[in-house]
């Protein structure tokens, strides 16, 4: 048997090539990889010794070669190919260990030029797995140091059977389509080209989807332009298995909370803040946004903006949750909160603000297609509504519509919040009927109404919506505007003297 081993990536590559040496295969190899195995003392030959042609263009061209290529795609079963080889001298090649130029590392460095990019990016190295690949019954390739020990323990046993090549081309052909997908991605200045590769790699196999039935996994994109972020960066710190329920909760409880500047709690069930409060005590925050909704609260999922203290842990140690994210936790907490082998510990970063031009797609699958959009981010402009009655808000209740804004941002539409002192105390979601949501939110408020204000995450298309707010003591309300009913809802407020302020952002979330 005959091998190539030309890899980026070098770990266990020495080994591997030990091992083919002690099963009697030789070896070529290029440039670093080949200094490598010769330095470890395992003899290795250079791809010039196979192709009798020198390395050029500053090795640009080494492996682009017929005695390489025809040597990889001949296939064993056709002896016109076979003869084709002897004729033009060519000896087969059995197995392609190959792995790229480490182009998305290169690309994330500060101040890289364009030059450089396009230095790093691999030519012979993909177009030797593809051929390998589309081979795979009579040539092996490996792309992933991971195989490395089944391939070499395969090989000691007496071969390796096509079960197993089969995965290793496929492997391959994936390993290819992520470099080529980051390149694209490099080179793109559109926001929605005509053509586009989504990179994704496995990052842990879950129990199961929503229901048991389902099965599961989490990927995470690979895009070079942010690196890795979001729930990517997850790190378990105590507790069961994340489940995909627990990660559908973990997004929805940071897109909550990552909006607000001062510290601030969120209390998930269900993709929906069911408890929401910003305080300058975190502690404080916790219990207000306990005291939102304490019964829907109970295995739930805890969020936090900022890094958990004995006070906030000490409160949350009351009360049975699924799960609990922040970016960090003190030393004590840490003792305290894994006492619970029930209780899932996770520590993220609050999601950042992205600045102009910067941000990614989100995607939704469909049946037969992706949605593709940019992300729903909160604006300044939003922040300094503007009043369209005769009363402007107090600046507690600006404060509070603020708030409430921000709140209704990540629930989901149809989406009503019922806010006072930066606390969510009732909220509408997901109702066919606006008007709905605005009587499942004052009806969750109670006799907390009085004095609060309302957010809505569209404009009302009725009076009748406003005014069940204002007869529970709605004071103040925040709206995106822009129906053709705007003159009776604000002539409404002003009869009845709240203040009312548009922001002319609408946040669905469906």
């Amino acid at each position: 048997m005959r091998a190539i081993i030309s890899v980026s990536d070098k770990s266990g590559a020495v080994d591997f090539a030990r091992g083919l040496r002690e099963l009697g295969i030789q070896i070529f190899s290029t440039g670093g990889t080949r200094k490598s195995i010769e330095a470890a003392g395992v003899e290795v030959q250079g791809i010039s010794d196979l192709t009798g042609f020198p390395e050029i263009l500053d090795g640009r061209v080494k492996t682009l070669h017929p005695a390489v290529h025809g040597g990889i795609l001949a296939r064993r079963d056709l002896p016109e190919h076979l003869s084709e080889l002897s004729h033009n001298r060519i000896e087969p090649l059995d197995m392609v260990v190959v792995n790229l130029y480490p182009f998305v590392e290169t690309v994330r460095k500060p101040e890289v030029t364009l030059d450089q990019a396009l230095e790093n990016i691999d030519i012979g190295g993909p177009t030797m797995i593809r051929s390998a690949a589309k081979n795979y019954p009579s040539v092996l390739v490996v792309v992933d140091p991971r195989d490395y020990d089944a391939v070499l323990q395969g090989l000691r046993q007496g071969g390796i059977d096509m079960e197993y090549r089969k995965k290793l081309a496929q492997k391959a052909f994936q390993h290819v389509a992520l470099y080529d997908t980051a390149i694209a991605q490099y080179l793109n200045d559109e926001a929605f080209p005509e053509e586009m590769g989504i990179a994704l790699k496995k990052q842990r196999s879950l129990r199961y989807g929503e229901n048991p039935h389902q099965p599961a996994a989490f990927y995470v994109e690979q895009n070079i332009r942010r690196g890795q972020e979001g729930l990517g960066a997850l790190e378990q710190l105590s507790g069961p298995e994340i489940s995909f329920n627990n990660l559908l909760d973990i997004d929805a409880a940071l897109n909550s909370v990552s909006d607000f500047e001062d510290p601030a709690i969120a209390i998930i069930k269900h993709n929906n803040a069911c408890g929401l409060a910003s305080n300058d005590d975190l502690a404080e925050a916790y219990r207000r946004a306990l005291a939102g909704d304490p019964v829907a609260a109970f295995g739930g999922g805890v969020a936090s903006n900022r890094a958990i203290d004995m006070p906030t842990a000490s409160e949350i140690d009351k009360t049975h949750y699924d799960a609990i994210v922040a970016p960090e936790y003190e030393t004590k907490v840490l003792e305290l909160l894994t006492r619970k082998q029930s209780l899932r510990l996770v520590k993220v970063a609050p999601y950042r603000r992205y600045a102009p031009g910067e941000s990614p797609l989100e995607f939704r699958h469909i049946r037969g297609g992706l949605l593709a959009q940019a992300p729903d981010l909160l604006e300044d402009a939003e922040l300094q509504p503007r009043t369209v009655t005769s009363r402007q808000p107090t600046d507690d209740e600006l404060s509070d519509l603020i708030f409430a804004w921000k709140a209704v941002k990540s629930i989901k539409s149809n989406a009503i919040v019922i806010a006072r002192d930066r606390t969510l105390l009732g909220m509408g979601a997901g109702q066919p009927s606006r008007v709905v949501s605005v009587e499942l939110a004052l009806k969750k408020a109670g006799d907390r109404c009085r004095g609060s204000v309302l957010a809505s995450d569209a404009f009302f298309p009725f009076p009748d919506g406003p005014e069940l707010a204002i007869r529970q003591g709605v004071t103040a309300i925040i709206q995106p505007g822009g129906s053709v009913r705007d003159k009776e809802v604000i002539e409404l407020a002003d009869r009845h003297g709240i203040a009312m302020v548009f922001t002319g952002v609408r946040h669905f979330r469906h």
